[in-house]
């Protein structure tokens, strides 16, 4: 493949200890009237009163709305709109983890342009611009803050559905390793190794043919040379830290490196594309009502080991930057998962072995994930990876591999 690169992000990043104080400066350079976001229990956090402190001292009218919940239901989306419809804000501030800057980005479309979420579910069908909106992330894992995705529940099926636009990247990304500081271990261990999916998959997308079609039709495009050089940097700051940061979660230090992992990763993954252990993710994630961090951890060392053939380069370097005893990235990842407390199988979260077909055959209808693989992929391939992730032992497949 010739070498080319895209690159799209937010117009600022902000990053650093301290950077949550510039939030009233940034938001005030788009109006006085702001609508700020999060959810019930981020809201008592001294993070986010750090932020409101900031938005006030500016002197801008700010309206808020604390109804932000996990996966963004209808009821979430409908109470942001109607307060901002109410209000009517020049700039959304969102202030908490994935579900609450992905509830202020469907947030700020609406606002713009109108209709249901529905009418938006078609990659790139957000008509323009939507709301200038600045994210401040309290968890190191979904790099919302950075993304052109915001996945929701839809109201008609309760399943989870992605809007992908390139206008719904958020204006500002402004990380402060202290708006993390009082997250859950679990949270931070989920999260974290999210984020390391992020990276390696993002990596390990498809390369696609550079053409004009391929980089205005759609905001991911698989791998290219920005986003692997952001992904693999990602994958070493991640590696280094988030072991770390599950034991000592006071230790801001490494707070701030499993946040700037988080952010790379995010921009990466924005513009490449994730793939294979997402797809899986929401069939196990659907059946076993598991959190995503932990359903994309878990199934990331399979994934990587299904695709060595195609990408044993890929890999290589990977565990490079992650500094991977022996070489051995694919081993590296699930032991990380192991340390962090990920369950070791999936038959650990309650998946029986006869389940596996129809999870194979609910994840091969998320096209846009399956697609972005860098090896073809059927009901068959799914099904083998499912059989080694239920068995714990990501080596099943490097031995039948050798079989066939």
């Amino acid at each position: 493949m010739d070498l080319f690169a895209v690159l799209r992000a937010p117009s600022q990043v902000l990053f650093g200890t301290g950077m949550a104080e510039a939030a009233g400066r940034v938001a005030a350079t788009h109006g006085r009237r702001v609508l700020l976001i999060t959810d019930p229990v981020i809201a008592g956090t001294p993070g986010f009163g750090i932020v409101e402190t900031a938005l006030r001292a500016e002197g801008l009218d700010v309206a808020v709305c604390t109804d932000a919940e996990v996966d963004v239901p209808p009821a979430a989306v409908d109470a942001a709109v109607a307060l901002g419809r109410e209000t009517q804000p020049d700039v959304i501030v969102a202030v908490g983890g994935g579900s609450v800057i992905d509830l202020a980005k469907v947030t700020a479309l609406l606002l713009a342009h109108g209709g249901a979420l529905s009418d938006y579910y078609a990659v790139n069908s957000v008509p323009g611009p939507v709301l200038p909106l600045i994210a401040l992330p309290t968890t190191a894992g979904t790099g919302s803050e950075a993304t052109p995705v915001a996945v929701i529940t839809d109201a008609a099926t309760a399943m989870k559905m992605g809007v992908a636009s390139s206008h719904l990247i958020p204006r500002h990304a402004i990380c402060d390793p202290r708006l993390t500081l009082g997250a859950p271990t679990t949270v931070t261990a989920h999260s974290g190794i999210d984020a390391l999916s992020h990276a390696i998959e993002g990596y390990m997308a498809a390369a696609e043919a550079p053409s004009v079609d391929l980089v205005l039709s759609r905001p991911q495009i698989g791998k290219n040379g920005l986003s692997d050089t952001l992904a693999l940097s990602a994958a070493g700051h991640i590696a280094a830290n988030l072991e770390r940061v599950v034991a000592e979660g006071d230790d801001l230090q490494a707070r701030a490196g499993m946040l700037y992992g988080s952010l790379l990763a995010g921009i990466a993954f924005g513009n490449s594309g994730v793939s294979t252990a997402h797809a899986l993710q929401f069939a196990v994630g659907a059946a076993t009502h598991t959190s995503h961090g932990l359903g994309t951890g878990l199934l990331l060392p399979y994934v990587m080991e299904f695709n060595r053939p195609a990408r044993p380069d890929d890999l290589a370097a990977l565990a490079i930057a992650m500094e991977s005893p022996d070489g051995d990235v694919v081993g590296h990842v699930h032991a990380l998962g192991q340390r962090i407390g990920l369950p070791a199988s999936l038959a650990e979260i309650g998946i029986e072995r006869e389940d596996l077909p129809k999870l194979a055959e609910a994840s091969i209808g998320f096209r846009r994930l399956i697609d972005n693989n860098p090896r073809p992929l059927g009901t068959l391939q799914l099904e083998r990876i499912l059989d080694a992730a239920w068995h714990g032992e990501p080596a099943r497949l490097k031995e039948e591999e050798a079989v066939v």
